[in-house]
């Protein structure tokens, strides 16, 4: 009885705040402009292919592997945790076994040779963090935080296996000597520790197996606490984050719809109707107030992996444009804005997302080559939201650089990028076929 206590007592506090961060969470998306989205069946092909499927990993076949073993074992394992849960609920062992049978012991045994792959992932990972040290893993926007992030988890995975094959060798030793154990059959891996354990006493086994059986369960319920602070939040929100993600080609800009209407009312190309007067809209982003909800969706699940500012051509040269900080700064920002407002204060307007977090030095760099795009495994675009925010800066501070604003001219005036008249555009042609 006082397992049960201690243990819904446990399950009470984590559901606790594990609903107050989702709420957080949600209140910071909502900050952005309502995202309207169609049914497009291609959604759910994304959603199945990119989220589940994990597709664009496979680009790099070693690490998706591991990446894939580790995302296998964390699904499959937590049904033996349902069964932790069950059993601390109700006050029973095991609750399963009877029911499944022949089938348990199976089951039992896959899940460890999932464990030990999960095991030996998190340890090649570890690996290429510390011992290889691969550059997009350790760039200058993976500050103190970000990196311990990552250890954090990784260690905590290799801790959290290593429980649950203590927990088993312990336990099938006492399935021989207490009645109270329920019979699990035989598991291959967990069995390589019994020699370990053996000649301990029974009372020693069963605080070594109860032990155990806590660690793990308080470790599920502190990392499910946890990862709502953590980079690993895109374990979730990968999923919503590919559903509405971008489906138009990769080239395609988003136009400002009141921009748009204007100029063809301009042309002629659209009637004029008469609208009320209005407050007139921000061009553009200067904080996440003037994103959409799906950008400051996708900054949440961002997973930091760097595999966007690896293949940035303007990072790659050296300049301080990184696809990743961006995706970081919009989501330090929205949750500084959201806290701002929970706590009531205002502190927060004295500070914008341009400027105090994204330089207008990092926007410029930026050859909206959408390699980024491409590369990122959960469908994140981090263009649109530099695109806005380069909008801003140009329709709004009219601070775009002097070349800019010289081709922002011709354009205007010679419809071009260059400045001579339409009707001379083909006159390099003639010169061609003179020589």
């Amino acid at each position: 009885m006082l397992q049960q206590i201690l243990f819904l007592s446990t399950l009470v506090v984590a559901t606790y705040f594990i609903r107050r961060r989702i709420n957080f969470i949600a209140g910071a998306i909502r900050l952005g402009k309502k995202t309207v989205v169609d049914s497009d069946p291609r959604r759910i092909r994304n959603l199945l292919l990119v989220a589940f499927g994990q597709r664009k990993m496979f680009v790099k076949p070693i690490a998706a592997f591991m990446h894939l073993l580790i995302y296998a074992g964390f699904i499959l394992i937590n049904i033996e945790v349902l069964e932790f849960i069950i059993d601390g609920l109700l006050g029973t062992h095991r609750v399963f076994a009877p029911v499944l049978g022949q089938a348990y012991p199976i089951l039992m045994n896959m899940f460890e040779w999932l464990a030990l792959g999960v095991l030996i992932s998190c340890f090649v990972f570890l690996a290429r963090r510390h011992l290889i040290k691969l550059p997009r893993l350790n760039s200058p926007e993976l500050t103190r935080w970000p990196r311990m992030d990552a250890n954090l988890i990784l260690v905590s995975e290799i801790i959290l296996m290593l429980a649950i094959f203590t927990m088993n060798a312990a336990d099938q030793i006492l399935q021989g000597r207490d009645s109270h154990y329920t019979a699990s059959g035989s598991l291959v891996l967990s069995s390589l520790l019994i020699p370990f354990l053996e000649n301990f006493s029974t009372t020693s086994l069963v605080v070594i197996e109860r032990s155990a059986w806590w660690f793990h369960i308080l470790g599920i319920l502190g990392f499910a606490v946890y990862v709502t602070y953590s980079k690993h939040l895109h374990i979730f929100l990968a999923f919503p984050n590919t559903y509405f993600g971008k489906l138009e080609p990769k080239g395609q800009m988003t136009g400002m719809p009141v921009v748009t209407a204007e100029v063809k009312s301009m042309l002629g190309l659209e009637p004029v109707v008469a609208q009320p007067p209005s407050e007139p809209g921000r061009f553009g982003a200067k904080d996440v107030i003037d994103l959409s909800q799906q950008q400051i969706l996708s900054a949440f699940a961002c997973t930091e992996c760097g595999r966007c500012t690896a293949e940035c051509p303007a990072n790659l040269t050296g300049k301080k444009l990184s696809p990743r900080k961006i995706m970081m700064d919009v989501r330090d920002r929205a949750e500084e804005v959201q806290q701002g407002k929970s706590i009531g204060s205002t502190a927060y307007e004295t500070k914008s997302l341009l400027g105090d977090y994204i330089t207008k030095e990092e926007i410029n760099a930026c050859t909206s080559c959408n390699a980024c795009v491409e590369a990122c495994p959960v469908l994140i675009n981090p263009l649109d939201i530099i695109l806005e925010l380069r909008r801003y800066v140009s329709m709004e501070e009219s601070g775009a650089p002097a070349s800019w604003n010289a081709m922002y001219q011709n354009l205007e005036t010679s419809f071009s990028p260059w400045k001579f008249s339409p009707t001379d555009r083909f006159n390099w042609n003639e010169n061609q076929n003179k020589s």
